[in-house]
């Protein structure tokens, strides 16, 4: 089941708010583009636009009741006016396909065509939209542009530019940003977490509260932490590249930990006034981020992260650790 509206955050509920008020107004499109950074809740809001679209008992204010049948039916994923659309397993069935093929938009098309069986709308959700694949786009393009009443397609995308222009410009387009750094401070707390863990992660994450709350629950701050500490020992000269290297690969963290190595470099250039430094800095942020991109090709991991670690160590690690090099 999806968040109760009442657990909404702040900017959650900012643009359901808005979708509700053009749905109450007869001016929700056909077509609408849930779109904004990951992790802020898109998904949860168009699932809750859904049930209230679809419930045949609605409360006050025209919330879903969430005892009709409908919200049962969707409750247990068999709502025969509800799809969603998302990965599915390959043909040998051993993993989940890396996009969104064309023949899950023709299915998703031939459903929408038909008669909704409870009232008088069928909902589609598809996430993460920029899955679709090219062929798979061009049928969807078709289905947007021959809507029917009461037939509601909802694009989900952390990344819309990735989506085509043509496919844009079809959608009602409702964006998540960033909340205020308060807001987000404060739902933070209001989750639980102590005030001093929040800012770090909340810091640690650019103002980013969903990304905070994750690295708070799921150790994403104490491999921070360590990534911080590996660094400053490879600047000093007490750890070698190879060494570190070999353990930042050893799990299924080493994006992550490349990711919080550029933002560290990034954080510490934003601190300095020596130009030269902050060159270096910036210069080693951008090869931190290509090699993270690396890691998603056949590249041999360990020999990637190691050219990018001595690259640390030769052009930045001991001033940038405060340290004496070796």
């Amino acid at each position: 089941m999806s968040a109760n509206v009442a657990n909404f955050a702040p900017w959650q509920q900012r643009v359901y708010d808005q979708a509700v008020a053009a749905l109450d107004a007869g001016r929700l499109a056909h077509g609408l583009l849930f779109c904004g950074p990951a992790k802020l809740g898109k998904r949860a809001v168009a699932e809750r636009l859904a049930r209230r679209v679809l419930c045949q008992q609605p409360v006050a204010g025209g919330e879903p009741c969430g005892k009709c049948r409908s919200c049962h039916l969707i409750d247990s994923g068999t709502h025969p006016d509800y799809h969603v659309v998302s990965f599915v397993p390959n043909k040998e069935g051993t993993r989940l396909r890396a996009e969104i093929v064309i023949e899950q938009i023709r299915e998703l098309s031939e459903k929408l065509s038909l008669t909704p069986q409870y009232g008088g709308a069928q909902v589609a959700i598809l996430d993460p939209a920029e899955a679709i694949n090219n062929a798979a786009g061009n049928a969807l393009l078709k289905t947007l542009e021959e809507p029917v009443p009461g037939r509601y397609l909802w694009l989900v995308s952390a990344h819309p530019a990735r989506l085509s222009a043509t496919i844009r410009s079809r959608c009602q387009r409702y964006e998540f940003k960033l909340p205020p750094h308060d807001e987000a401070l404060a739902w933070l707390r209001g989750n639980g977490h102590a005030d001093a863990v929040a800012r770090e992660a909340l810091d640690a994450a650019r103002g980013h509260p969903g990304l905070a709350q994750e690295w708070i629950e799921n150790d994403g701050l104490k491999l921070r932490r360590d990534v911080a500490a590996d660094l400053a020992k490879l600047g000093r000269g007490d750890a070698g590249a190879v060494e570190i290297a070999q353990r930042w690969v050893g799990d299924e963290q080493a994006a992550l930990r490349l990711r919080h190595a550029a933002d560290l470099a990034l954080a510490e250039a934003a601190g300095l006034t020596d130009p030269m430094r902050t060159r270096s800095l910036a210069a080693w942020f951008d090869q931190a981020n290509r090699t993270r991109d690396l890691l998603r090709t056949t590249v041999r991991a360990d020999l990637a992260v190691t050219e990018l670690l001595l690259a640390w160590r030769g052009a930045n690690g001991a001033q940038a650790s405060g340290g004496s090099r070796r």
